[in-house]
């Protein structure tokens, strides 16, 4: 990960006045702790700015914070910085639907559609999904509908007013209830059942039911009214310049602002402190182990495992102390951990700008069991897990049955267990790289340097899957553990020679997303907006879906464990003679239907009356050239290089002009009708 100096620059310590001399000195113990690590942070994982507060008991014993909330000015963080928290937010709208069930004016394992008249989908399994399927990721939806869901400076509610129409024309994954994966389309639906069944919008729902009698003040959503300046600045790499503020559209997965002492106290109300707002029952119910239901992990250390909201009801390493421990992850261009003790009554909230949210849960974890510590309420802090180098020993023949074809969503690849050995490309999003694993007995295979197992796991559904396990360290933070199924075993699926044939031309083909607005932040990391078809023609999968027709591929993987695991369904058609793909309703265009820019001097561009977004290459002609455009306020564009890397944005860079890169891409987009007006010059 690529490393950002930044300046460190730490607030006043707040601490709750204490008679004893001793209690002085504990916090002051957590305070050098929580220090060290957030500096560390901040200089090498680039986190340009971090927060972090404790609550115990419902007051704030530690407030600090590191980094800076803009670079420009080198304004330091403060308690009352603004934050997004991305998914804790999810643990917003499962409270608030569990408010409405203390009244009873829900029953969460009634079907939702009990209280969403218009929800329907074309699977008739959907008419089984109950609320409490939508809290522990159990719906069998797809996942997520990217969508115009993260705008610069834009609360558009488009995202949010088209799920149901999108949903009407989708199938389901699996059935209701019989695994979970991580969906935040099930945390949008409840949003949307709040909004029903309570006759508010969701945001003042929040503000009447959650932040007024929290006295919350700085907890909003992008429909708030609030002054957009208390929000740290957020960057992008090789940018120097702010991003603008950062509208997280889907609310009720991802979308609320709040600071690190306010969301600590809302996790008082999560683990039942707060009885005026959210009952102890309903409190108690989301702490749950959900996890035990259907398909899933056996019990064991981990960081996932679900509860309602929860990502983790046990999360690791609190059970090695006999601790119940819950966690809440979130990313957006904003990172947010909540980590709470409910045996404690102690919550701990941890928010930055950059990084990602697994740094600021190990953080979490660290100052947390520092503080049990020093309260006595633990002896000693365990020492991080440290491992020998691996052995090789002789493997059992059956174990070479499990090589073959494995899926994951959006790949497959090919498994060869040969002498005892394995290779496996990069696992848990590039976290632990490729390397090669070696039979060390007991069904494992194990990396080098032994801290990360294989194994291969067959599961009630009748699916065997490669199961990981791994602790993984980060250096000057910690250790953290991670349990997951990373693919699943598929069988071939022999294609006719007209469909092999069909599917053969779409290997290694780029197609350009054409319906988001052109100030999605999907732009600034274009995997949703640029999709790569990888066709494995002669088993019968692309890009981790199940060829069906020339046409057609459909979802082929049932992944128990994973973290934004958003499955996905392909379909092609062609008019005229320009192939477009559709993805959850997205259209999509194919690179052949793609034209160079105008290398002359002079050209123009018009978005059309379908709103579109127009796609151009960069080819010898135009290469090199500086191009100055005259935008429409409504319109802008964007520049990659050659390897996909956002080298220019009209909506955040300064500059009037861009040097165009060899082999790059251009995009346009804005209202219909829009005129940009193309200059280019040597």
């Amino acid at each position: 990960m690529k490393k950002i100096n930044a300046v460190i620059m730490t607030a006043m310590l707040v601490v709750i006045p204490m008679n004893q001399v001793s209690a002085q000195t504990q916090k002051e113990t957590v305070q050098v702790k929580a220090h060290r690590l957030a500096s560390s942070i901040v200089s090498d994982y680039g986190v340009t700015g971090l927060q972090y507060a404790i609550l115990d008991s419902g007051s704030i014993v530690l407030s600090d914070s590191a980094g800076v909330h803009n670079k420009a000015t080198n304004a330091p963080i403060t308690k009352d910085t603004m934050f997004g928290i991305g998914s804790v937010s999810k643990m917003h709208v499962t409270a608030a639907a569990m408010m409405l069930a203390d009244v009873g004016k829900i029953d969460i394992d009634q079907p939702l559609v009990t209280y969403i008249k218009d929800f329907t989908m074309a699977d008739e399994r959907y008419k089984k999904i109950t609320p409490r399927m939508l809290m522990n990721h159990s719906s069998g939806l797809y996942g997520t509908h990217y969508a115009n869901s993260r705008l610069f400076n834009d609360n558009d509610t488009r995202n949010h007013d088209e799920l149901l129409m999108r949903l009407q024309s989708e199938r389901l994954k699996s059935n209701p209830g019989e695994y979970s994966v991580y969906c935040n389309d099930g945390f949008q639906l409840l949003e949307i059942l709040v909004e029903r069944v309570s006759g508010l919008s969701y945001t003042e729902f929040l503000d009447q039911k959650v932040s007024q009698p929290l006295k919350l003040i700085s907890t909003k959503t992008p429909l708030s009214d609030f002054d957009r300046e208390k929000l740290a600045k957020t960057y992008y790499p090789a940018m120097e310049q702010a991003l603008p503020v950062e509208n997280a559209n889907v609310i009720g997965a991802g979308g609320i602002y709040s600071t690190a002492e306010e969301l600590a106290i809302f996790g008082d109300l999560l683990i039942g402190n707060r009885t005026n707002i959210l009952s102890e029952k309903s409190s108690t119910a989301m702490q749950s182990p959900e996890y035990r239901k259907g398909i899933w992990v056996p019990e064991e250390t981990n960081n996932y495992n679900y509860g309602l909201g929860w990502d983790a009801v046990s999360l690791a390493p609190f059970d090695d102390y006999g601790i119940k421990a819950l966690s809440k992850g979130g990313d957006t261009m904003y990172h947010a951990t909540l980590t709470t003790l409910p045996e404690h009554n102690i919550s701990i909230a941890v928010l930055s700008s950059g990084g990602i949210s697994i740094y600021n849960s190990i953080f979490a974890s660290n100052v947390l069991l520092e503080y049990l510590q020093d309260k006595g309420k633990i002896k000693e802090v365990l020492p991080d897990r440290t491992f020998e180098p691996s052995v090789k020993v002789n493997m059992p023949a059956e174990q070479l049955a499990y090589s073959g074809l494995y899926g994951a969503i959006g790949t497959t690849i090919d498994v060869e267990i040969k002498n005892g050995e394995m290779e496996l490309p990069a696992l848990l999003g590039g976290i632990i790289p490729p390397q090669t694993y070696m039979y060390t007995g007991k069904g494992q295979f194990k990396n080098n340097d032994g801290n990360v197992t294989i194994s291969f796991d067959k599961q009630s559904n009748g699916k065997i899957y490669i199961k990981l396990k791994a602790y993984v360290d980060f250096p000057g933070i910690g250790q953290a553990i991670m349990v997951a199924y990373e693919y699943q075993k598929l069988d071939a699926n022999p294609l006719q020679q007209a469909t092999k044939a069909a599917w053969k031309k779409r290997n290694g083909k780029n197609y350009y997303g054409l319906g988001e607005k052109i100030n999605s932040l999907y732009y600034f990391s274009p995997a949703i907006l640029v999709r790569n078809i990888a066709v494995d023609s002669e088993n019968g999968y692309a890009s981790g879906t199940k060829i069906v027709d020339e046409h057609t591929a459909v979802n082929a993987v049932e992944i128990p464990v994973m973290s934004g695991s958003d499955a996905f369904d392909l379909s092609f058609h062609t008019v005229n003679n320009k192939e477009y793909l559709t993805i959850d309703g997205q259209s999509y265009l194919s690179e052949d239907a793609v034209n160079p820019i105008y290398g002359g001097s002079r050209s123009i561009c018009t978005i059309e009356d379908n709103g579109n977004t127009v796609w151009f290459k960069i080819d010898a002609k135009s290469a090199a050239k500086a191009m100055r455009v005259d935008a429409p306020a409504s319109g802008g564009f964007i520049v990659y290089d050659g390897k996909g890397m956002l080298v220019y944005s009209s909506i955040v860079n300064k500059d009037k002009s861009v040097v165009l890169p060899k082999d790059g891409m251009i995009v346009f987009g804005g209202e219909a009708g829009d005129v940009f007006q193309i200059n280019m010059k040597k």
